[in-house]
């Protein structure tokens, strides 16, 4: 083949990449192509800045799930062992193990969880076990996990009313004998030679305490009459960075609002941040037949707070919290 023809197959070969290219962007602009490119990166954009605020709050609806998981879980239990219920007197023991594993080891692998002065915690006879309220009390659950992996014990607890008014948690409340008081209810709990826990701040802190640890107690002084009423020792108990793992939006004018008007503790949660838990157990308070009720709320206050400020870093730190999941050993104040 000539020179010349082959220059004349080059250039009609340039000419027919040419024309699809003018085809191409012909068929782009008609389709919008250029305008889609561009509302993809807004999208990615808009993905990359909004993903981690997503996830924050995504993380307390797991703690959700695996609460409705413990109650189908409850639930099948239940139908499994119908025929059992007439030969045998503790129905729910072995349910109460299993998902007392379940928690444990979650509270094991997300968060590292320990607790210290188990040994306070009496293997027989009442007692009254007096916390500090997350914004997700997580951490107690760990601790009645713990009870019953540990000392064969279920602890009775006192929730606000509006739990009893969530769908579908009547069988789990009533399983692990959780209770919304009143007084004669939870001296008749003790009475019978069981543990009780409770927490005076309830929602109110949950939902308005933050990084720095208030106790927002008010003039709360029922728990305290029950002890007396009861003759029980108290035992303060707290857990170190539980405000890290979760924390609450009720700082909010109207969070705060909304409860202190209507009552309804709707104030958002977020995180779920796999922090150290470490649940710390303060010494007895014994019962003294010659103490107020008043006095014995005080000291009670006094000896929660000491465990605050003995083990917890004021305010708290997200990622201090994270780090200390690298931390071995933990040496005693």
């Amino acid at each position: 083949m000539s020179d010349t023809e082959n220059q004349s197959c080059l250039t009609g070969a340039e000419d027919t990449v040419a024309f699809i290219v003018c085809g191409f962007h012909a068929l782009e602009e008609w389709l919008g192509l250029g305008q889609v490119e561009d509302y993809l990166s807004v999208l990615e954009y808009l993905l990359w800045v909004f993903t981690p605020l997503a996830i924050v709050f995504i993380l307390p609806f797991l703690i959700v799930i695996l609460l409705y998981l413990s109650i189908l879980f409850l639930h099948v239990y239940k139908r499994k062992n119908q025929l059992r219920e007439a030969y045998c007197n503790n129905l729910w023991d072995g349910a109460r193990k299993t998902l007392a594993t379940l928690w444990d080891g979650h509270g094991a692998i997300w968060h590292g969880y320990e607790i210290h002065g188990m040994d306070k915690i009496p293997d027989k006879g009442p007692a009254l076990i007096v916390y500090y309220h997350g914004a997700i009390p997580i951490d107690y659950y760990y601790f009645l996990a713990n009870v019953i992996i540990q000392k064969g014990r279920t602890c009775h607890s006192v929730a606000d009313h509006f739990l009893f008014k969530i769908p579908g948690f009547k069988l789990l409340l009533e399983v692990f004998s959780v209770m919304h008081g009143p007084q004669e209810d939870c001296v008749q709990a003790l009475k019978n030679g069981h543990l009780l826990g409770i927490s005076p701040g309830g929602v109110r802190e949950a939902l308005f305490s933050d990084e720095t640890y208030p106790l927002l107690w008010g003039k709360r002084k029922g728990f305290a009459q029950v002890a007396i009423d009861s003759k029980v020792a108290i035992i303060p108990m707290f857990t170190q960075n539980v405000r890290e793992g979760f924390r609450s939006m009720g700082t909010l004018r109207f969070f705060r609002w909304m409860y202190e008007t209507f009552r309804l503790p709707i104030a958002p949660v977020y995180g779920g941040f796999p922090v150290k838990f470490r649940t710390f157990l303060g010494d007895p308070i014994p019962y003294d037949p010659n103490i107020t009720s008043l006095e014995l709320a005080e000291k009670v206050q006094q000896s929660v707070q000491s465990l605050i400020d003995k083990h917890q870093q004021i305010p708290g730190n997200i990622l201090r919290a994270l780090l200390e999941r690298f931390h071995t050993k933990y040496k005693l104040k």
